[in-house]
């Protein structure tokens, strides 16, 4: 039977709550299966157990016999209970099997980690030659939960003990009451060669737990910073993080958008899947930064429109000659769109849209003289947004479904905007919604935890949030 490392992180004490987020936070479950690839890639990718061994051969000396580790007349030394001891010279760790991690979640308890590892040991044996063993080895270690300076959850190690499982003869002999020797000596030196293995993972997975506590820049609109809000809640599947993200000016200011009235629903979440639900308030926080920093305005003149979308006084005089007023035909035209209130976004039955509230101010356009005012609307897009992950974001695509506008003033006299309506339109598809997907590349930020890769998710709209989930 292979070695056990058991593990128990002692990290929640309540599971998680029935399927509700509150209106601002962003909640992640993160799956059994992803902790369990974290400990093992924290293995496979880095220096820990190369680390160890390191340590071991750098003492350069056998772990038994008279210059080994327990040499010089104790207990086991060539002298002591067992003399027999100093026929035994050298033997010394020369390899750690790769672990093999087993996890196992315990609801309101912890998680325990089992790590099946084997110890190979070489010498030279009481007869001469070439002494070979394996060991199988159970190191059992208790973690417990603290805080660091930075405020992230920290694992603690805080008992760390060795048994011993089966000692194969690979090669060599090795007399029976020898066995015994080596077992004592095993005993007593094993703890402190292979609990820097634990540390050392607990290390790693301290790390990746810290990197939920991070700063994601929103390009030249600010930041998100994201952190626990609770400790972290287990269930039998998978551990469930409430994290809070705050959103930050470029002066580091906080912004502080209004927040949906009621909490969110999320579904329940299958075995072997990961999953990180987005609340309405982040995209109407990001939409709301674009608002107050002015992305969201625009002057169209013709050269932003092609050819095919009319842009002059002609134009818009075979649609509403009253709205020309005493202007010339031939001229072309300037709209001035300004978005002065905070876009509301919908994330309902399955979809996304965005509501734009503007004013536009349509002139003539002179570009070497003084535009001439026309009239100005208050006008109302509504915008289908198309919603894509990547790893660290979630990216939006707005195409526009209708618009709306109403006369707010005019320089001649009152007209019929709703003719107007279908020509607006074609003028904002054709130069408004580009300059809107470009701001929009800042994306919706997703939180770091676990190195979990949402790129590839399923994405689901429900009652304001967007649910991503991912395979483990």
């Amino acid at each position: 039977m292979l070695g056990v490392c058991s593990l128990l992180f002692l990290w929640g004490l309540v599971t998680p709550c029935h399927g509700l987020l509150e209106t601002v936070g962003t909640l992640a479950r993160i799956d059994k299966d992803e902790l369990g690839k974290a400990i093992q890639n924290s293995l496979v990718g880095g220096p820990i157990l190369q680390n160890v061994l390191g340590t071991v051969t750098s003492l350069n000396q056998g772990l038994l016999g008279s210059g080994g580790l327990l040499g010089g007349g104790g207990l086991l030394s060539y002298g002591g209970v067992f003399g027999v001891v100093e026929e035994l010279s050298g033997l010394k760790i020369e390899e750690i099997t790769l672990p093999k991690v087993l996890l196992k979640l315990l609801p309101g308890v912890g998680v325990q980690v089992d790590l099946h590892t084997k110890v190979g040991l070489h010498g030279s044996g009481p007869l001469g030659g070439l002494l070979q063993l394996a060991v199988e080895v159970n190191v059992s270690s208790r973690v417990a939960l603290g805080v660091s300076s930075r405020g992230t959850p920290i694992l603690i190690l805080k008992r760390c003990s060795t048994l011993l499982g089966h000692i194969s003869l690979l090669s060599g002999l090795l007399p029976a009451p020898l066995f015994g020797v080596v077992e004592q000596t095993l005993f007593k030196v094993l703890p402190g060669l292979l609990c820097p293995v634990v540390d050392s993972v607990l290390g790693v997975v301290n790390e990746l737990l810290g990197s939920v506590l991070s700063l994601v820049p929103l390009g030249a609109l600010g930041s998100v910073e994201f952190s626990l809000a609770t400790l972290p809640l287990i269930s039998n599947q998978y551990i469930e993080l409430d994290i809070n993200p705050i959103v930050k000016g470029v002066a580091g200011d906080i912004i502080d958008f209004p927040k949906p009235p009621k909490p969110v629903k999320v579904p329940p979440k299958e075995d072997h899947t990961s999953q990180v639900t987005v609340p309405l308030y982040l995209f109407n926080t990001v939409f709301g930064l674009l608002q107050t920093n002015g992305a969201l305005d625009i002057d169209i003149t013709p050269e932003l429109v092609p050819r095919n979308v009319p842009l002059t006084t002609t134009d818009l005089s075979a649609l509403l000659p009253e709205a020309l007023g005493t202007l010339p035909a031939g001229q072309h035209l300037l709209l001035s769109l300004r978005v002065k209130e905070a876009p509301s976004v919908s994330l309902q039955n399955k979809k996304a849209t965005v509501s734009i509230p503007a004013a536009i101010h349509v002139q003539s356009y002179v570009p070497t003289g003084t535009p001439e005012a026309l009239f100005e609307l208050k006008v109302v897009m509504i915008l289908s947004a198309q919603l894509a992950p990547s790893a660290t974001k979630l990216h939006l695509a707005l195409s526009l479904e209708r618009l709306s506008a109403k006369l707010t003033s005019s320089y001649s006299r009152s007209f019929d905007v709703s003719r107007l309506e279908e020509w607006l339109s074609d003028v904002v598809r054709a130069a408004y919604v580009p300059k809107l997907n470009v701001a929009l590349d800042v994306g919706i930020p997703l939180p770091k935890v676990l190195n979990v890769n949402f790129a590839n998710a399923v994405l689901e709209i429900i009652e304001n949030a967007v649910v991503l989930t991912v395979t483990s």
